[in-house]
């Protein structure tokens, strides 16, 4: 234990300068004559550890007490630095002991540059749990039973081995092997409504990479939108497909795949949305119209 602390100490100090006793009496949860102990251990040690008394005193290091052989150049060590930050924000805790230690080793600090929350709004807890449960089934290779909201409006539950989890298009999407229909499938997170991490555990199957979507096969989709709706435009389309009128007014170009999924995304624009084509989606539009009017009048 006291090992432990010793080793925290020095890096605690890399990483701040500089600390009087009672702080690190209370960092470390002990009396501040134990620190004063531990101070005394670390230079009979040889480490250049030493004390300054007076109103802007306090335990520091000796100034150049830092790893500077280890093989990196300072890029290189900042690198690794946001790296590890986005892994402990992934990972869903307040501090990183691993990133604590190489940014004092490293002398450089760790930058909080990233910044990302699991929840939807409204939810504050199921989502970060849900995540955190299939992180650790994906790592530990472990079973999980969950139940799922399909696209055809149905419940089931199914016992699945996760293996990767994806972010895409604003989604987070978890890819398994389904033990009922014994193959992969992807599942949206938003729609696992239950998940249970099972004991059973699994050995990784070798898969071929599934290849990536052929969009030259998806129709071209033209639509105009009121120069009031840009918001939602440049959050739907890259710049790229994007071409501003004369009157302000926006045209977007896009391969979209076909299907109930583009039908309720046009939908979701309500009346500001104007589908130049393909003449097909205007009908069909029309058509979920009617219905939907049908369905007020009653």
């Amino acid at each position: 234990m006291q090992e432990s602390r010793l080793f925290k100490i020095v890096y605690y100090l890399l990483d701040r300068g500089q600390a009087t006793a009672p702080e690190l009496a209370e960092r470390f949860e002990v009396s501040v004559r134990t620190i004063y102990r531990d101070i005394d251990a670390l230079s009979a040690a040889g480490i250049p550890i030493y004390a300054e008394a007076g109103r802007n005193g306090g335990i520091r290091l000796m100034h150049d007490f830092v790893l500077d052989h280890v093989v990196l150049s300072g890029e290189e060590k900042r690198e690794i630095l946001a790296a590890l930050q986005s892994i402990n924000i992934t990972r869903n805790i307040a501090e990183s002991q691993t990133l604590q230690k190489l940014s004092a080793l490293f002398a450089l600090p760790s930058e909080n540059w990233l910044e990302i929350d699991f929840s939807r709004w409204g939810n504050q807890g199921f989502d970060k749990e849900k995540f955190e449960l299939l992180k650790t089934a994906v790592i530990h290779c472990r079973q999980i039973r969950i139940r799922y909201a399909g696209s055809d409006g149905t419940e089931r539950e199914r016992t699945v081995q996760p293996y990767r989890l994806v972010y895409r298009s604003k989604a987070w999407y978890l890819k398994a092997f389904c033990m009922e229909k014994q193959e992969m499938r992807t599942f949206k997170l938003n729609r696992i409504l239950e998940l249970a991490l099972l004991e059973e555990s699994f050995v990784r199957r070798s898969f071929p990479e599934e290849p990536e979507d052929d969009e030259g096969n998806y129709p071209l989709v033209t639509l105009r939108f009121p120069k009031e709706m840009a918001y939602r435009v440049y959050d739907e389309f890259d710049g790229s497909q994007i071409e501003r009128q004369e009157n302000g007014d926006l045209t977007a170009a896009a391969r979209m795949p076909e299907g109930p999924w583009l039908i309720s995304f046009l939908l979701s624009f309500g009346t500001q949305v104007e589908i130049l084509s393909p003449a097909y989606l205007r009908e069909e539009i029309v058509r979920q119209a009617e219905k939907i009017v049908e369905k007020y009048k009653a």
